[in-house]
């Protein structure tokens, strides 16, 4: 059992100096391939929660600045209103990554229902940390199209 704490202990603290180096200097044009790995995971597991209904561990992704302007039940509101797509998702596809002005902007790919809807993440990093700030809906095609 110590063995087992030991490795998620150790795990956890590489993954943290993995990130902090990754996102040291945001400079504008391409995510690096470090950088997109550690966003995508990000994105990922709040989908994965949303998809849950894990409201609390959905919510734990998003950015602190969020966090201090919503609170969870305002979260939970929106996201069933205006993002029932990634509650009843199907797969995601992580497409174009970008940064500027110290924002990161990762484009995904939601397929729910019969259709693919177009995603813009806006995230933040607040020391090494990643946050969700929004996204927003591009546009929606029919898988047919996609």
């Amino acid at each position: 059992m110590k063995a087992l704490i030991a490795i998620s202990l150790a795990a956890a603290l590489l993954t943290g100096c993995a990130q902090q180096a990754a996102f040291e200097e945001l400079a504008d044009g391409p995510c690096t391939g470090a950088q997109v790995e550690l966003i995508d995971q990000h994105i990922s597991a709040q989908i994965d929660a949303l998809a849950k209904r894990d409201w609390k561990q959905a919510y734990s992704f998003a950015s602190e600045d969020f966090q201090e302007r919503v609170e969870v039940d305002q979260f939970i509101a929106i996201i069933e209103t205006q993002y029932a797509m990634l509650i009843n998702n199907q797969g995601y596809q992580f497409n174009q990554c970008d940064i500027a002005a110290g924002m990161i902007m990762q484009e995904v790919g939601v397929r729910s229902g019969e259709e693919v809807f177009n995603l813009t993440y806006r995230l933040s990093v607040n020391g090494s940390t990643l946050g969700v700030e929004a996204a927003v809906i591009n546009g929606v095609a029919d898988q047919l199209n996609a």
